[in-house]
């Protein structure tokens, strides 16, 4: 499980984060996440407590934000949901796309008291 590693390195961005712009405290974590990210979000989820333990963010809560992962069609341009059951676009049956989300991984907030 590789999110651990991830997580702690996330911790520690939002500790200097918080530290360079006097943030008291943190009250709330979100990241982002895309479906077709290598993060799992229930990993993420499960390794965070130990990821906080003894550091200043022990006591945050944390928020994942699911993104979908969507496609553009390169031949008539309709963007799509994108799934391994869904490979060709439902406008025009063309396989030919270009991913536009879902591989994120972003700290999209850090919400202070």
């Amino acid at each position: 499980m590789h999110e651990l590693g991830v997580v702690i390195k996330v911790v520690e961005t939002v500790e200097d984060f918080a530290k360079k712009n006097n943030l008291k405290k943190v009250d709330t974590l979100v990241l982002q996440i895309g479906e077709l990210s290598s993060m799992i979000p229930r990993y993420v989820e499960a390794c965070y407590p130990a990821a906080v333990d003894g550091t200043s963010l022990e006591e945050t809560k944390l928020k994942i934000e699911v993104i979908p992962a969507n496609v553009l069609c390169k031949s008539c341009e309709n963007i799509f949901s994108f799934s391994e059951q869904q490979k060709r676009c439902p406008q025009c049956e063309s396989e030919k796309v270009e991913l536009l989300s879902g591989k994120e991984f972003l700290i999209k907030e850090v919400i202070a008291c």
